[in-house]
């Protein structure tokens, strides 16, 4: 769209940037890159609203909480428009969906920028500082320019790549495609090149980024498969653990799952949405699979790695869902015993076929719901995590604990958050770590210099 004429003057240049981000990993993949992309303006990033000069917020749109939040977040910004000379803009799925909607929402706003448009910041900024116009920018690319942006600015033993960006599911529920473009993938020299750099900068776990990781690759004549890709990845020096996210059950191929088996550096561990145990609800969702067969995948990942973690989405209250369909759910979650998961209300999205689809479930039936699966769900997660107290873990050592300044925190090769008493030197490093305790939400470990024997894999 372009600039849209207002008649205000911004005369300071941005060098110091505060970032709000909501949503998943994908979203604060896409902040680091705001970082890189105005690295050399030069900008720094800031945690003091009232010390920026520049506010970028990175929105989610995908449930009605977290488009809440930007909301309400954009509401507070007006006074401190009024109190200082601060560049405000949005980026991310809201902008890409409300676009222009949110500059006559919003007087405090300067710029919205689509999820394709990421690129476009340093430009965008130049346009409101000369020019006294507010933009807009949410067209879709060809192929988002940003997918190829490396941030390097602060990396740490952890780093995400993306691999591919859009979604053609259309499942009914879901704003994703409207917001994010159609399926697009990245050729995977330059993703391998992405690696390679991140590896010499001493990144030792490289998670792949994309709405539907499994299909990477269409539209690109003569690509490597996923699979294949992962293996390029786990073979690049350096390079300890792959990990990557999101994978559609319906995509999940033998080949993928073979992955587990042959890949020494694929850690153990899978997140793979369900959304609902109700194969009539799944129907209505557009998902393409059943529960039996998602089950059955379930069970192939556990042949071939015993000692796999699955975690999942699941959403409870969708247009229609009668109690049998919820306690379908419940035996799904109870037959496969994941992990951990992350469980939402659905909430109706516009543009989205379900938004209009009879039978919508009352709020107060949908809250009753989500309690009784998060409360079942803790108690397995806790269960599965007290299962592993005497077991020596192979941890990534990612930082100081939240909890306790004196323990460092890392990640086994599960995903699950070890804390244990060690020293700063450790961060970047693998350590084996025996677990003591185990919580809720994670362990308790102390260091140990034996290793455990080596485990036995499954067969396909």
């Amino acid at each position: 769209m372009g600039p849209l004429f207002c008649p205000r003057s911004i005369t300071v240049r941005p060098k110091k940037i505060y970032i709000k981000t909501f949503g998943c990993q994908m979203n604060e993949h896409d902040s680091s890159k705001v970082l890189e992309i105005l690295h050399h303006y030069p900008c720094e990033e800031t945690a003091d609203l009232h010390e920026a000069d520049l506010v970028f917020i990175n929105t989610c749109t995908v449930r009605e909480k977290a488009e809440q939040k930007a909301y309400s977040t954009l509401g507070r910004l007006k006074r401190l428009k009024r109190e200082k000379k601060v560049i405000i803009g949005v980026g991310g799925c809201l902008a890409q969906q409300k676009g222009a909607d949110l500059l006559d929402r919003f007087s405090c706003l300067d710029f919205v920028l689509g999820t394709h448009n990421l690129h476009r910041l340093p430009d965008v900024i130049e346009g409101c500082q000369n020019t006294g116009n507010r933009w807009c920018e949410t067209c879709f690319h060809d192929r988002a320019p940003s997918m190829e942006v490396t941030p390097l600015g602060q990396l740490r033993a952890r780093a995400y790549v993306t691999i591919m960006q859009g979604c053609d599911n259309f499942c009914s529920y879901c704003i994703v495609p409207m917001v994010r473009g159609p399926e697009r993938s990245r050729p995977a020299p330059q993703i391998l090149e992405e690696v390679r750099r991140l590896a010499e900068k001493g990144v030792k776990e490289i998670t792949l980024l994309g709405q539907n990781v499994n299909s990477y690759g269409k539209g690109l004549d003569g690509e490597m498969t996923f699979p294949a890709l992962l293996g390029a990845v786990s073979r690049i020096e350096g390079i300890r653990r792959v990990r990557f996210t999101t994978s559609h059950p319906k995509d999940l191929s033998l080949d993928l799952i073979a992955c587990f088996r042959d890949l020494p550096g694929l850690c153990e561990h899978l997140h793979l949405p369900f959304q609902s145990g109700s194969n009539r609800v799944l129907k209505a969702m557009n998902r393409g699979y059943t529960r039996e067969a998602y089950m059955e995948k379930v069970d192939r990942l556990r042949e071939v790695r015993p000692d796999m973690a699955i975690t999942a989405d699941v959403l409870v209250g969708f247009p229609g869902e009668g109690e049998k369909d919820f306690e379908a759910t419940m035996d799904l979650i109870e037959r496969v015993r994941f992990d951990g998961l992350f469980s939402f209300r659905y909430s109706a999205r516009g543009g989205t076929a379900a938004a209009d689809f009879p039978g919508q479930i009352p709020e107060a039936v949908k809250r009753g719901r989500l309690k009784v699966l998060q409360e079942r769900q803790r108690c397995i997660t806790r269960e599965k995590n007290e299962e592993m107290v005497g077991n020596i873990e192979r941890v990534l050592v990612e930082g100081r604990s939240q909890r306790n300044p004196n323990d460092m925190m890392g990640r086994a090769r599960t995903n699950r958050i070890v804390n244990f008493p060690g020293e700063g030197r450790l961060v970047g490093e693998e350590v084996w770590v025996r677990i003591v305790k185990g919580f809720a939400n994670s362990l308790r470990g102390e260091i140990t210099p034996s290793r455990p024997m080596v485990r036995a894999v499954g067969r396909l």
